[in-house]
């Protein structure tokens, strides 16, 4: 543009989210993860296994404060493979694992269950049922078709958020 030449890239960040040029979240994990840590690492000294703080507030601490770091765009993240959204399920696995100060042999669906928390693709789930109601209402007639998946021929085994099930 006017003699000059614009840079490509294969990354965006938009509104918060990293988006890379075939949507495959990699990147967004990844920042996301390195965000999460921090926060984390911050905030050890309350939630970690020596903290002499209750088992509630040290939950509430987490949902409250590192819980919607990940969650904030997480209706997007229905067509990302399991290998990237398990980046952020390890994080959370070793969270609630230093949070009750539990042994490497414990099972992390355990830790989830008895601490009534989801697990990420639960979550990712749930945000997308709750989004698809308000698809079929929506104002713009152009958003409509978009849900319309009969003529859909697909040749990858990738899921799609209305496909999650």
């Amino acid at each position: 543009m006017n003699g000059k030449i614009i840079p490509t890239s294969q990354t965006a960040k938009y509104l918060g989210m990293t988006l890379d040029a075939k949507l495959r979240w990699k990147v967004h994990f990844k920042t996301e993860r390195e965000k999460l840590g921090i926060k984390y690492q911050q905030m050890y000294w309350l939630l970690g296994r020596r903290s002499t703080l209750s088992l509630r507030n040290k939950l509430v601490l987490y949902t409250q404060i590192l819980k919607p770091v990940w969650t904030y765009g997480i209706q997007l993240w229905g067509c990302a493979a399991q290998s990237t959204i398990a980046v952020i399920q390890h994080f959370q696995n070793k969270v609630l694992r230093d949070i009750v100060n539990a042994p490497w042999y414990i099972r992390n669906t355990d830790h989830h269950s008895d601490l009534n928390m989801e697990m990420v693709m639960a979550a990712i789930r749930r945000f997308a049922r709750k989004r698809e109601p308000r698809l079929h209402q929506h104002v713009n007639v152009e958003a409509i078709p978009l849900l319309d998946n009969s003529a859909l021929v697909r040749r990858l085994k990738c899921t799609r958020s209305f496909e999650l099930e």
